[in-house]
């Protein structure tokens, strides 16, 4: 996971200067304490704007790129939200709770100053990660910052991120056609080329020396007998161009991800599916979101960054049959018919996420389309087929509308252990009240088929990211007792 950022955190501590500075100061070194390692302690508390400035130099020379502003008594308004204005990254602020000294010269009142300081904040139109409760003892506060970490890697990962497409989104493929002002208004860059500039890339790859290297490695990967050797040398031609455009086009941005058109022209051309290759990058943290789909890529990048793990992309597919729900489901896992779905694609989810049988394969229905009747598959090889395995997901998604608004939708779930008998890359998935969901929300809300899947619960830091990142309308599975605004009361 190397396309992902390492997030250094700061404290600083600011105090009201009618309050006892050493307060501040020594519930800033008990919390570092909580802590532990990882996190920088500035020396110096904040009591006016000259203390804010040197503060900042401060963290700033340490190498800091996430911070949090501690109160740890009442705090002095203007210079503590000057922090954040000046700051160059995401900015986390708790308060500490009373009790840990006599309540005349030891009480702070951060709990009556978190609240002028989230005014001021607002005052001035910036931006902060403030915790659901964020008052707490020494333990609360280091728990709090931990929950920020994850959170400050998608903040800092979208603000640094480069998404490189090659070619238009595939025709009558509108589920991937959206405005990409949200990107600029997000702060991500985008370059958009055309497949040929792909493939002539591809062509000057061509007996590079690295090549048998990387074929090695995905023969090891896979296994005996579950690879095509003879395609082994195309594919890893194809990975090390995309991973050599990445580096060579990153420009004035430290992360890439990619949104590529893979089909129907692709494997004619290139003499495969790109599919595994997609999945081996998305195992590095730079996601290939299929079928040119930009914001696609974007919600994997945000996901790889909180979860600080691989991510898939896939289409939220086909309802489970009655039958496998009667063989498998019913009665051995607490969900309803219309809480279960199959989440597919040809082959991109990475092998680390798959049942261990999973192989390289073809593509089933570009066989169909593109290659002769009873033919044996030829360049629609090169998908990952099998089962993913079963493991907790967070299924989301950040979209731009048709009219260029920013919406998402995050739920958690799972993939069940239950065989799908289908092909692809494939799973059958459990969300609580997915139906009323996919009524409420993916079709009145009109969302595209692509979801993100993230293999962990981290819906709380997802949201946290979202509402950081400006997001209004961030949407999730609503409980039955809690009705959509289109849900009919007499339904």
């Amino acid at each position: 996971m190397n396309n992902i950022p390492e997030i250094k955190l700061g404290i600083i501590a600011v105090s009201r200067d009618c309050f006892p500075i050493a307060l501040s100061t020594q519930r800033r070194k008990n919390i570092a304490a909580a802590y532990g390692e990882d996190l920088y302690e500035c020396p110096i508390t904040v009591e006016n704007e000259k203390d804010a400035l040197a503060a900042l130099a401060d963290v700033t020379n340490a190498g800091c790129n996430a911070l949090v502003v501690f109160l740890g008594n009442f705090g002095p308004e203007t210079p503590e939200t000057l922090i954040a204005q000046r700051f160059d990254g995401p900015v986390m602020y708790v308060a500490a709770a009373e009790g840990d000294g006599d309540m005349i010269n030891g009480r702070g009142d951060a709990y009556c100053g978190m609240l002028n300081c989230s005014y001021n904040l607002g005052m001035r139109h910036l931006k902060a990660y403030i915790p659901e409760y964020p008052v707490g003892t020494a333990g609360d506060c280091a728990r709090m910052i931990r929950e920020f970490v994850p959170i400050a890697r998608g903040i800092v990962g979208v603000k640094n991120l480069k998404i490189i497409t090659f070619g238009p989104r595939p025709q009558d493929f509108f589920a991937c056609n959206a405005p990409i002002k949200g990107l600029y208004e997000l702060g991500v860059e985008i370059e958009e080329n055309s497949e040929l500039d792909l493939l002539v890339a591809y062509k000057a790859h061509a007996n590079d020396p690295r090549i048998p290297e990387v074929v090695a490695d995905m023969a090891a990967e896979m296994g005996e007998g579950r690879c095509y050797p003879d395609l082994l040398p195309r594919m890893a031609q194809f990975e090390l161009t995309l991973l050599d455009w990445a580096e060579q086009h990153k420009g004035a941005r430290k992360y890439v991800v990619f949104a590529d058109k893979c089909w129907p022209a692709f494997p004619e051309t290139f003499d495969f599916e790109p599919c595994y290759v997609n999945s081996r990058l998305a195992a590095r943290g730079i996601p290939v979101a299929c079928e040119v789909d930009i914001y696609g890529a974007l919600s994997e990048y945000i996901g790889a960054c909180v979860s600080g793990d691989a991510v898939t992309l896939l289409d939220i597919n086909n309802s489970v049959p009655q039958y496998i729900y009667d063989e498998d489901i019913q009665g051995k896992f607490e969900y309803k018919l219309t809480d279960t779905f199959m989440g597919f694609h040809c082959g991109n989810t990475p092998s680390c996420k798959m049942c261990s049988d999973c192989a390289v394969k073809y593509q089933l229905i570009q066989h169909r389309l593109l290659e002769p009747q009873d033919s044996e598959p030829d360049f629609t090889r090169g998908t990952l087929e099998g089962d993913i395995a079963a493991s907790d997901i967070t299924f989301y998604r950040l979209q731009c509308n048709s009219e260029g608004n920013l919406r998402s939708y995050i739920a958690q779930g799972e993939v069940l252990p239950v065989a799908t008998r289908s092909f692809g890359g494939i799973g059958i998935f459990a969300i609580p009240e997915m139906g009323r969901f996919y009524r409420h929300v993916l079709i009145q809300k009109r969302y595209p088929h692509h979801g993100a899947v993230a293999f962990a619960h981290c819906g709380k830091a997802l949201f946290e990211v979202f509402k950081y990142l400006g997001v209004q309308d961030i949407a999730y599975n609503q409980p039955k007792s809690l009705p959509y605004p289109t849900e009919n009361p007499w339904a």
